[in-house]
């Protein structure tokens, strides 16, 4: 090999060496722009909020105040699913729900086991069902904070169970638990999410 064969391999793999670290560095920007913008998961249906509702509790009854008060704490600081569970790891919506009713002062009766915790959203809808505070959809029915919505499969939720922080005539704003995985606030319109059952009336 020529002493000028030699003097070119060393710049040639400068060269190579040049263009892996410049594509390295590249292939890092474009990946911390990509988690970037998809840190924060989209809506299931509608808006989703980052930061909890301006809530008037002077309108409110107590209870529902009370309730609007643990909601925003969970919001704010939310547990994982077995603490809304007795411990149970499993879909933990109706846990949820079960759980700020009675913090809230407003527990549930299981139809089954006479807890007050209702894991599952059939139960759940059996549970308004015999209380007689099921209204089913269509009725002619203005939602109020505190009030339950119950999901079919068929909705963008899944089958589905989350509580009305506000509503009014067209739109409603939920905050349910087992939403991405954690606690989350959406507003639509029913509209937007075919699949409601009804409502569960506090």
């Amino acid at each position: 090999m020529s002493e000028q064969q030699l003097a070119v391999r060393p710049r040639y793999w400068w060269l190579v060496l040049g263009v892996v670290v410049v594509t390295l560095i590249a292939a890092g920007v474009f990946g911390i722009h990509w988690w970037q913008d998809h840190l924060t998961d989209p809506a299931i249906v509608g808006d989703r909020l980052t930061t909890f509702p301006a809530i008037d509790r002077s309108t409110l009854d107590p209870t529902r105040g009370r309730i609007v008060t643990v909601l925003e704490h969970e919001f704010d600081s939310p547990g994982d699913g077995p603490e809304y569970a007795e411990g149970v790891d499993e879909p933990w919506c109706a846990d949820f729900v079960s759980w700020v009713l009675r913090e809230a002062g407003a527990p549930l009766t299981n139809p089954n086991s006479g807890s007050w915790r209702i894991p599952g959203v059939y139960t759940l809808q059996e549970y308004y069902q015999g209380a007689g505070r099921f209204v089913p959809i269509g009725s002619e029915y203005q939602l109020h904070t505190g009030d339950v919505l119950l999901y079919s499969e068929q909705s963008p939720f899944g089958q589905h169970t989350n509580i009305v922080l506000t509503a009014d005539e067209t739109t409603v704003t939920t905050i349910g638990g087992n939403e991405f995985g954690g606690v989350s606030i959406h507003r639509f319109t029913l509209a937007e999410a075919p699949g409601v059952v009804g409502f569960g009336r506090l």
